[in-house]
């Protein structure tokens, strides 16, 4: 697509920063990052706050980076907010996590977006010893996992649901959908376990963001999957997956079958966004920017985008 726009509803999603940058990249070179998305012709981004020192980084550069959206007639649908503290035992920690939250809201606003996205909990497993910062676990860390003996299920689902129903109060005080993003070893990553999710929290402005290669992983049909989910979308982060590993590839280089999830986005009456989300240290791309150029136009060709 050298040389024309991307249409604003296929968005370059973070992903591709990360990629190039590490995790989470420089917050003070996200000027620079723009650019990049811009070069490679998008006219629609994500953008990230990753857990505190980086979501602060950016939030005090929030007005710097506003300016240069709208000088350069960009859009940012979906700002994400990673804030795993959220899940917590603690209550400090929790309550921490929401002032920090309400700082992601408040740079979703600035940027226009229409929602702010983070991973769904991570349950407050034990691990034999510390972990890194990850944006997934893989099946050795989480088959080493346990839940702590002293820990009641109940009483922790309780404040957990108690948090998010805060979490979602205060993104719609900045008129913010809330989006809850499916990753492996999380709470609410399958259809089911976010329907059941949603029901607890009972916040219209809770949402899910359908992500393919996450649930095409753990075996969901993704043309039933849409199916029932689609009152509960609007965003969508597209990548390829093999079914047998974790990885974010690129389309057609994996075992999804396109002509179907593209059809079925038709039978939904899918209109909202779609974020070309390939890459990450666990998947093999040859060319990263060739793959989010050839996923945006393959997207173009057989999303019958409807306003």
């Amino acid at each position: 697509m050298t040389g024309s726009k991307i249409d604003s509803r296929i968005v370059c999603a973070y992903l591709y920063s990360i990629t190039k940058y590490g995790y989470p990249p420089p917050a003070q070179l996200t000027i620079a990052h723009i650019d990049e998305m811009i070069s490679l012709g998008f006219s629609s981004i994500e953008l990230e706050g990753i857990r505190e020192e980086h979501l602060l980084e950016v939030y005090q550069m929030k007005d710097r980076v506003s300016d240069k959206l709208k000088k350069e007639n960009l859009t940012v649908p979906y700002f994400c907010g990673v804030l795993p503290g959220l899940s917590s035992l603690d209550k400090a920690e929790r309550n921490k996590q929401l002032e920090l939250f309400e700082k992601a809201c408040e740079t979703a606003a600035c940027f226009g977006s229409i929602g702010v996205l983070d991973n769904a909990p991570l349950p407050p497993f034990q691990f034999p010893s510390d972990i890194p910062v990850v944006r997934h676990y893989d099946d050795e860390v989480l088959n080493a996992a346990y839940w702590p003996k002293e820990i009641s299920w109940d009483q922790y689902w309780d404040q957990l649901i108690a948090t998010y129903r805060t979490a979602c109060e205060i993104a719609s005080r900045f008129d913010l959908k809330y989006v809850m993003h499916p990753a492996v070893g999380v709470l609410a990553s399958s259809t089911d376990g976010y329907l059941r999710f949603h029901e607890a929290v009972k916040m219209d402005n809770l949402r899910f963001n359908f992500d393919t290669a996450n649930q095409f992983l753990i075996k969901e049909n993704l043309s039933l999957a849409l199916r029932r989910l689609k009152d509960h979308i609007d965003y969508i982060h597209v990548s390829d997956n093999s079914g047998n590993g974790m990885g974010h590839l690129a389309l057609g280089d994996g075992n999804i079958r396109w002509d179907v999830f593209f059809e079925t986005l038709e039978v939904i009456d899918f209109k909202g966004h779609i974020g070309i989300d390939i890459g990450g240290d666990e998947s093999a791309v040859e060319d990263l920017d060739i793959a989010y150029k050839n996923a945006a136009q393959f997207i173009a060709e057989n999303w019958h985008m409807t306003s």
